[in-house]
């Protein structure tokens, strides 16, 4: 298959564009249904000829699965409201914000009518070739395991970007991720973080700052076993999510709750009132493709994501999973 080249078009936040349609996207993958080692997934197909604007300009992302740090991504973005729901890959409940490569949009300019939709279904050229690749080999056995774009992101931003790279600052604040102080706050967290790592490596104990934590500054406390609790919350039900006090009682020495991670951005949330989306009992494991299926389902809440805000300006914008003893029911009141 030949993939063709496209311009570049530069895309800002809050830029107009539109998917392409599946026989032009088509043209630009490779027989692997991938762009630049980035695959476009079944899950975006309903997407084609739909219109969204620039959310983030994705030029780096987090590495979550070896913990390398940032990555550079070339030419892509994130759309608003354009979340993976996970329907080809076995109903994983990430909702991971979908990449988009520039080639597989079109910017629209201000006062261009939309496309007429006709009544007759699109053929699917695209589907056979997605779904083939949205599955990786089975595991030694049998198990399913599954290939998406979080899965192969290493392979499609195989450079670090370093902290001391300015450049990534400028694009932050020229692209519209982030405003002029938020990318200083983030790059000083950054810089403190990494000396805090530093310093458990070669300076006496009496010299770590508040026992060399990061940013945010958490231990948990609850031992080795901690602490469950079932609300049984069911979407659409308010919660508070706790005070930090309160969550660090319920992590072990490794911010972990029973398996489930706690984290500095998280943190940021404490004492917010937010509603709940849904209950997560399972997820793709980005390292082997595996479904995991959780023992103790956990919820995620409406506009609650990692922002960035301590881990240098990420535009990737995760879901976080919260589990309920982090959370509180607040009782509505009701007028009268």
């Amino acid at each position: 298959m030949t993939q063709l080249a496209a311009p570049a078009l530069n895309l800002r936040v809050g830029e107009l564009v539109e998917v392409r349609s599946e026989e032009e996207i088509l043209a630009t993958l490779d027989d692997k249904g991938e762009l630049d080692n980035l695959p476009f997934m079944p899950e975006m197909l309903r997407m084609c000829g739909q219109r969204f604007r620039v959310h983030k300009v994705a030029h780096k992302l987090c590495d979550t699965i070896t913990g390398s740090g940032m990555r550079r991504m070339d030419r892509a973005v994130h759309l608003a409201g354009a979340r993976c729901d996970g329907s080809a890959h076995g109903g994983c409940q990430t909702a991971c914000s979908l990449y988009w490569k520039e080639a597989w949009l079109r910017r629209v300019e201000p006062g261009t009518p939309a496309a007429e939709v006709g009544g007759v279904r699109p053929s699917r050229p695209l589907l056979p070739l997605l779904e083939v690749n949205s599955r990786r080999e089975p595991g030694p056995d049998g198990e399913e395991r599954f290939s998406c774009q979080a899965t192969e992101l290493l392979r499609a931003a195989p450079v670090c970007l370093p902290l001391k790279d300015l450049g990534q600052y400028v694009t932050d604040v020229r692209s519209g991720n982030a405003g002029v102080f938020a990318v200083l706050r983030a790059f000083l967290v950054g810089v403190f973080n990494r000396y805090q790592s530093a310093s458990k490596r070669i300076l006496p104990r009496w010299l770590w700052i508040r026992g060399g934590a990061r940013w945010g500054w958490l231990k948990g406390r609850a031992g080795a076993t901690t602490p469950v609790e079932d609300l049984g919350l069911r979407p659409g039900e308010l919660v508070r999510i706790k005070s930090k006090e309160e969550i660090l009682k319920t992590l072990n020495d490794d911010l972990l709750n029973r398996g489930m991670g706690f984290e500095e951005e998280m943190s940021r949330y404490c004492g917010r009132t937010a509603r709940v989306r849904a209950r997560v009992d399972r997820c793709i494991d980005e390292k082997t493709g595996r479904m995991l299926r959780m023992k103790t389902a956990c919820i995620i809440l409406d506009d609650i994501v990692c922002a960035g805000a301590y881990n240098v300006s990420c535009p990737r914008e995760f879901v976080p999973f919260w589990r309920e003893i982090w959370l509180e029911r607040v009782e509505e009141t009701r007028p009268v």
